[in-house]
């Protein structure tokens, strides 16, 4: 569980990468799953974007894709979500 304090840091940092995985009409599916696993274990922190077209909502996304990959949820802004893991072997992020 963070804090309020590291989730403002990882919020900060998540403000400038791009949403490099689309949620569409197909909604979250294994194979959706195992890519934001492997792009967690890279990157640590991802941005995800909720297309209009999507039978989910941009936060019932978020908690179903942070549950299945173990990650926790950061922020839900408008159509986009950002999701944080802490890595394995490639940790990057120090948290205050």
């Amino acid at each position: 569980m963070l804090s309020s304090k590291q989730r403002a840091y990882l919020r900060g940092l998540a403000n400038n990468i791009p949403a490099i995985f689309q949620i569409g009409k197909g909604g979250i599916g294994d194979n959706l799953v195992n890519q934001v696993n492997d792009a967690l274990e890279a990157r640590e922190l991802v941005k995800v974007h909720v297309l209009n077209n999507s039978l989910m909502d941009t936060r019932e996304a978020c908690n179903e894709l942070a549950q299945a990959t173990g990650a926790e949820s950061i922020q839900v802004i408008g159509n986009k979500f950002v999701l944080y893991k802490e890595s394995k072997e490639n940790k990057t992020i120090e948290l205050p």
